[in-house]
């Protein structure tokens, strides 16, 4: 938990600069990358230290960028942090310009597998290294509103599991972080779900007790459940949210 050189997408806000800023605090060093240089100046400003570029996940050219100027602007690299997201409500009856839709696929699930596999050999040639994909809960029992959303974050965990296996006799380990709702600006701001400190908190602690699934709260109970419960919990949350 200290005295890596950690790569944290999505990390000007929300989860990920709540992972930064504990990161930071813990001896390691930190760089974070956003769409917004505006955002990433507010959060270098608060977290003297962090390491900051602006980046565009959801844009191969962008994301092969970020990947050769991390790799040679910091060589001892050997921790990836795949977090950055968006979410969007989305009714499928009412069609949108599929660049849209393919902008959430793109940063949710395109850029993450492209970067950890542009990342991956450099990521091999360290002794100890590790890669942590961000779901969420909702790849467990979807919320039908956020369609795209649910679906990448879904494919995510499915690609974890994939990687990890393939990866079981290298130096990389692989985790995996399944947030429930948390208090950010994910999707517009919103009072429901887990106070953001306290939902990191457990989750710092959790991958340092070496966890290869770190979650909370309802993620953690369905992340873990039957097929019947799944079903049962997805009919009760989306009738429950109209």
């Amino acid at each position: 938990m200290s005295g890596n050189t950690i790569l944290i997408t999505g990390g000007s806000s929300g989860i990920g600069m709540a992972l930064a800023e504990r990161f930071l605090t813990r001896g390691n060093t930190v760089i974070v990358c956003g769409r917004s240089g505006e955002a990433l100046k507010t959060v270098e400003a608060r977290l003297p230290g962090l390491q900051c570029i602006v980046s565009d996940i959801g844009k191969p050219q962008e994301r092969e960028a970020l990947a050769r100027w991390v790799s040679a602007h910091f060589p001892a690299l050997n921790v990836l942090i795949n977090n950055a997201g968006i979410q969007r409500r989305l009714n499928l009856l009412d069609p949108e310009p599929w660049s849209a839709t393919a902008s959430e696929i793109d940063i949710n699930l395109g850029g993450p597998i492209h970067l950890t596999m542009l990342l991956l050999p450099h990521l091999l040639r360290q002794p100890d290294a590790q890669i942590i994909n961000v779901s969420s809960g909702l790849a467990f029992t979807p919320l039908a509103y956020a369609p795209v959303y649910c679906a990448t974050k879904a494919a995510m965990h499915s690609f974890t599991l994939s990687l990890r296996y393939q990866l079981r006799d290298t130096s990389v380990r692989v985790s995996e972080i399944i947030p429930p709702a948390v208090k950010t600006m994910l999707g517009g701001a919103h009072d429901f779900g887990a106070e953001l400190e306290e939902f990191t908190d457990a989750i710092m602690a959790q991958l340092e007790a070496g966890a290869q699934e770190a979650s909370f709260g309802t993620a953690a109970q369905r992340s873990r459940a039957s097929r019947d419960e799944l079903d049962r919990w997805f009919e009760e949350m989306n009738r429950s949210m109209g």
